[in-house]
């Protein structure tokens, strides 16, 4: 289901809706979905890139409608953040989108792990089933948020990161498992 998603939103050859696929862009689409907005500076500065390519990218994904200006708060700064879905199954397309490039992360992440240095080789993947009542999963969500809500100032405060600190995917799936047909 989740290739049938990732195959819808990038076309027939790798496309992203008519866009050619580009590293740039991919790793735009995940800070969005990690972030949900960001400027060109911003996002130059997270991903490693100069501001002048991220601005280009950025306005080709907004041509092409995968994102959008966000309201200003004043200043020059051009913030942008993921095209807001319409009121018909929006947020299970932003949903869809959202877990292929959690996918896309993971897979990259696979081929790419033995070039990483030896100290972060080893990822920390793990799943698990229980059984809960549909308090006790939101109270596990919550819980997890929690756990993650000291770390959360560094995504705006690079200063606030300690030496040899690196951005690490946190995916948490919570869902019942329903019955076979």
């Amino acid at each position: 289901m989740a290739e049938d998603a990732e195959d819808e939103r990038r076309g027939a050859h790798g496309a992203l809706n008519g866009l050619p696929e580009h590293e740039v862009r991919t790793a735009l689409l995940e800070l969005f979905a990690e972030v949900g907005t960001v400027t060109a500076t911003e996002a130059a500065a997270r991903l490693g890139y100069s501001s002048g390519l991220c601005s280009f990218h950025l306005r080709q994904l907004a041509r092409h409608g995968h994102i959008e200006e966000a309201p200003r708060s004043g200043g020059r700064a051009r913030p942008w953040r993921l095209t807001t879905p319409g009121p018909a199954s929006g947020e299970d397309e932003f949903g869809a989108m959202a877990r292929g490039l959690e996918d896309e992360s993971w897979q990259r992440w696979l081929e790419r792990r033995g070039q990483a240095p030896p100290e972060w080789r080893r990822d920390e993947a793990f799943s698990a089933v229980a059984y809960l009542t549909p308090e006790e999963l939101h109270r596990v969500a919550d819980a997890v948020r929690g756990a993650l809500a000291p770390y959360r100032d560094r995504e705006q405060r690079p200063l606030a990161r300690p030496e040899g600190a690196l951005p690490v995917a946190l995916i948490t799936r919570l869902f019942p498992l329903l019955p076979e047909d």
